[in-house]
């Protein structure tokens, strides 16, 4: 937590060429969170009939501390090499060509139309059964 708030305080980016788009994507995840808690915030001195420092300035504050924060955060260097290591690894993977990925998009649907109507057949069959076993005991 040290480490933390004492990136907070810097200015200056951690290994700036390496893992940007990793870093961008992350930051702007925790962006719209923060933009979207202020936002509520904003709404719920509104809907209280809260003061213009309440509707307004807290939310802002929030809402800039947080985007500083979130900043740092992708710049903290333990999360930065992290972000790095994965945009890394995400250059490794060989993604499938749009033939490849619907063939297979297209045999996991069947499949699951397959299973669900077995299933349903499976459900009617002890359905039939036990209805008969409890209409004779009964």
């Amino acid at each position: 937590m040290a480490a933390f708030v004492q990136e907070l305080f810097r200015f200056d980016l951690y290994k700036r060429n390496q893992g940007k788009i990793a870093r961008q994507v992350t930051f702007a995840a925790l962006a719209l969170i923060i933009s979207l808690a202020a936002w509520c915030l904003n709404d719920y001195y509104t809907g209280r009939g809260g003061t213009v420092v309440g509707r307004y300035v807290v939310p802002m504050v929030l809402l800039a501390g947080g985007l500083w924060a979130s900043f740092r955060m992708v710049q903290l260097p333990s999360f930065a090499d992290f972000l790095i290591s994965v945009e890394a690894e995400m250059n490794k993977v060989a993604w499938p060509t749009w033939h490849e990925l619907f063939r297979a998009s297209m045999v996991v649907i069947l499949m699951i139309f397959f299973l669900a109507t077995i299933l349903f057949a499976y459900d009617l069959v002890w359905k039939f059964l036990l209805e008969r076993i409890l209409h004779l005991k009964g």
